[in-house]
């Protein structure tokens, strides 16, 4: 028989927006979300605290902070409520493989998800224990939540927002037992059959205002006064007509798989086998215009035991034989027992990838050529000595030299792109040191290139200069945890080169101090002027 579980979460909308980051409520002042409607901004949910103070949904927000002076609002967002419905919806699937979130998504009165229990209750000892988990286990969560089970989805519904407490006194979830579903409904409200609201009325002016009453009645005259939704619903409830409920569909995972009659042992079928799935794989990701980056091959071995095989890529593939490659550095040494009896290929991470003109001969081809070998480079370097032994270089927005270039992980980064330099910017040299040398120098002129300068015991003669290239300090990002305080002045950058022919970058950090009078420190002692010794860098060597 089908069980059907009703999970009800009253005040989803503000519990949404009221999680902290573990899960847990983090309000506990009333909160609301509003909207704006034609009589201005109204109420359309509310959560525990706000309800108990007086607060509606449909209420005008003026009126409802005068109900609850501290009420804190929020604006309400239905599509991100129902996307996490959804969400909710898929993390019920550890409890049911059939899962939906309720027609109309998040509302006034709450939200819901439906779960098809038949045939789970007992891996979790019984229809109460897998009732009390599921809850528990939404609480958790930071959502408040009752739940029923019922023979059917309208009786669940019902017996979850109308039914009395249920074992123990526990109102958080009611069962009703297989075959009752008449007898428990009868006590409940008419509302409990989702009829709309001005039905529910009309039913109410003619004193019907239970299950119960409604079960007795002739059917003709409710179809003549309203329509047929009254019957309809209440042939869902008991069972009479299915409930036409639309599961979740999870998208197909891209895997597959490949069961054996006889073991195998060897490298050569592994290999063969794993071309195979890669073939089908790949042909399906090709189908949808998709790339793998992360693949995992598992072997099955008779014994029980599973070898795992990862690998990892620069950017979206779907090529067959570049796979097979990088998998092929992986099998050597595997340890196959005695035997392989199931092979997988689960394509663990996957993007989108377009389609390559491989074919028009031009710049576009080459280019495109020129990348896909780079990337299958990183590829084969990344998965034999790790995604962070292969690294490429990037720029990052600074003037400073030693920080404009970057290294990143390749398997991690796409290439950069060439950029052009900005107008007006002098020649770099080919090596660039990670930190300048200082080095003793002589200029002719306080704000000139020098004639000669020392460094490591050497002394250079300047046979030719040019410059200076000003590079100002960047003190908008002087709280940068990669910025040091000696970056904090200006730098003149000179190309020189000495008597020999080699040519160096130098530089002198600091201005020289205007002709003023100086001023006395703090204490009164030496005058103390801003940068009145500029010192001397060498910063890195052309060719």
């Amino acid at each position: 028989m089908r069980r059907m579980i009703s999970l009800w979460l009253p005040a989803f909308a503000t519990d949404r927006l009221s999680r902290g980051t573990n899960g847990r409520k983090r309000r506990v002042k009333p909160f609301v979300t509003s909207a704006a409607s034609a009589g201005g901004l109204r109420i359309v949910a509310v959560n525990l605290h706000a309800a108990e103070a007086g607060v509606l949904p449909g209420m005008p927000l003026a009126d409802a902070r005068a109900l609850a002076p501290g009420l804190e609002v929020a604006a309400a967002d239905p599509l991100s409520d129902n996307e996490q419905l959804a969400r909710l919806a898929a993390w019920c699937g550890s409890f049911s493989p059939w899962t939906a979130p309720e027609a109309g998504g998040s509302g006034p009165d709450g939200a819901g998800i439906w779960l098809d229990a038949s045939g789970c209750a007992h891996l979790f000892g019984g229809e109460e224990e897998l009732l009390r988990e599921l809850i528990e286990r939404v609480q958790r969560l930071g959502f408040g939540v009752r739940a029923a089970i019922a023979d059917t989805a309208g009786a669940a519904w019902a017996v979850a927002r109308f039914g009395a407490a249920g074992a123990e006194g526990d109102s958080r979830c009611v069962l009703v037992p297989a075959g009752e579903t008449q007898a428990a409904l009868a006590p409940l409200p008419i509302a409990g059959l989702r009829l709309p609201g001005p039905t529910i009325e009309g039913l109410a002016v003619l004193g019907i205002r239970r299950i119960s009453d409604l079960v007795t009645m002739p059917r003709a005259p409710l179809v003549a006064r309203f329509g047929s939704i009254v019957t309809e619903r209440l042939d869902r409830a008991l069972g009479v007509v299915k409930e036409p409920i639309s599961p979740l569909v999870p998208e197909a995972p891209y895997r597959e798989r490949l069961g054996l009659a006889e073991p195998i042992g060897t490298r050569e079928a592994i290999e063969a086998v794993l071309a195979h799935l890669l073939t089908d794989l790949c042909t399906r990701l090709d189908r949808d215009y998709m790339g793998v980056r992360r693949l995992d091959f598992a072997l099955f071995r008779v014994d029980g035991n599973v070898a795992h095989v990862r690998i990892g890529t620069s950017r979206p593939v779907r090529e067959p034989k570049h796979l097979a490659r990088l998998f092929a550095e992986h099998l050597e040494g595997l340890d196959l027992g005695e035997g392989i009896e199931v092979l997988t290929l689960t394509a663990q991470t996957v993007e989108a990838l377009a389609a390559d003109q491989l074919e028009m001969p031009g710049p576009g081809l080459e280019h495109a050529l020129a990348s896909a070998n780079v990337a299958a480079l990183v590829d084969r370097l990344t998965n034999r000595l790790g995604a962070d032994a292969v690294v490429r270089l990037t720029e990052r927005q600074s003037h400073v030299p030693e920080h404009a270039g970057i290294t990143v992980a390749a398997a991690r980064s796409a290439p950069a792109e060439p950029v052009t330099p900005p107008a007006g910017r002098g020649e770099r040299p080919l090596r660039l040191f990670p930190k300048p040398f200082l080095i003793e120098a002589v200029a002719p002129v306080p704000d000139g290139p020098p004639v000669l300068f020392r460094w490591r015991r050497v002394l250079h003669r300047i046979a030719r200069a040019e410059g200076p290239e000003r590079i100002a300090p960047e003190w908008w990002r002087t709280s940068l945890a990669w910025m040091t305080p000696w970056e904090e002045t200006t730098r003149d950058y000179y190309r020189v080169e000495d008597e020999s022919g080699r040519r160096f970058w130098v530089y002198r950090e600091g201005l020289y101090p205007l002709a003023t009078a100086p001023a006395q420190d703090e204490e009164g002692g030496e005058p103390f002027l801003p940068g009145m010794t500029p010192r001397w860098f060498v910063h890195g060597l052309f060719a």
